[in-house]
């Protein structure tokens, strides 16, 4: 083994570990959802199905409610991902560019809301939407989780604002351009990594939420994923089988999201945290 090489090993020893520890548990519930309920429970577990069926998928979306659920985490992952996108680009840049008094002060305390943990704010939360009758409606979580996701948002765009030179800006002043014009045609063009970071970390927030969706919301007909498979889970008995293929399919839209957008969500960490 050469030198070089062999003072790598640490290194590579460390990627492949954590590559275990990470892609595993994957592996094993996807590839688990296709086995039969006694492969499923067996005491000695294979790598392989021996047997594919595709049993535990056709009784998870014709013989319970999971295509609602999924239909109600679609709707609030894509609100709160299109608000907190209108939100955080407006903020960040409006605390960019704009002389505001005390503006440093106010990026801060935005800043620090999001270092704080949401069971916090659990209670208050759920008193002012029963004020406003937002118990047991999808709104409430979209509300709150743009509460969540618009503090980061606004710290990593703030960060694509400054990378663009503010001469263009001017430039485009001096040829009688508003900052409506400015924003839309110059800025946001040039941020467009970012703003893609924004709504795949506000997505995927979203998509995940389980504290607030468990306490907020009430009814069958309106629970997200998280909480529906939250529900495969008896008290007695658990559809090991019906759990592992809602957790694949719930897989799937942020796998098919980060496919598309996953470099600009990686970029967009990289300006923030260097910046």
């Amino acid at each position: 083994m050469t030198g070089p090489l062999r003072t790598r090993v640490p290194l590579l020893l460390g990627v492949a570990a954590l590559l275990l520890v990470v892609v595993a548990p994957f592996y094993y519930v996807i590839v688990s959802s296709f086995k039969t309920p006694q492969e499923i429970i067996s005491p000695v577990p294979s790598l392989f199905p021996q047997s594919w069926t595709l049993q535990h998928y056709a009784k998870l979306l014709q013989a319970s409610n999971f295509p609602t659920y999924l239909a109600n985490s679609l709707l609030v992952a894509a609100g709160t991902m299109l608000i907190c996108m209108v939100i955080s680009t407006l903020a960040a840049y409006g605390l960019y560019r704009m002389q505001l008094p005390g503006r440093e002060f106010l990026f801060r305390v935005i800043l620090v809301t999001y270092a704080f943990p949401g069971v916090l704010l659990l209670i208050p939360l759920y008193g002012m939407m029963s004020q406003v009758g937002l118990i047991d409606r999808l709104w409430a979580l979209i509300i709150v989780n743009v509460t969540f996701t618009a503090p980061f948002a606004v710290w990593m765009l703030r960060a694509f604002f400054t990378s663009i030179p503010v001469e263009i800006e001017e430039a485009a002043t001096l040829d009688g351009a508003g900052w409506l014009q400015i924003l839309a045609r110059i800025v946001l063009p040039l941020a467009l990594p970012g703003i893609a970071s924004v709504a795949i970390f506000a997505f995927i927030t979203s998509w995940t939420e389980y504290m607030f969706a468990s306490v907020l919301i009430v009814s069958e007909a309106a629970r997200t994923v998280p909480v529906g498979l939250a529900g495969i889970i008896g008290q007695y008995q658990v559809d090991w089988g019906l759990l592992l293929a809602g957790a694949t399919v719930t897989m799937l839209p942020v796998i098919l999201l980060f496919s598309f957008v996953g470099r600009s969500f990686v970029e967009g960490l990289t300006a923030g945290a260097v910046k």
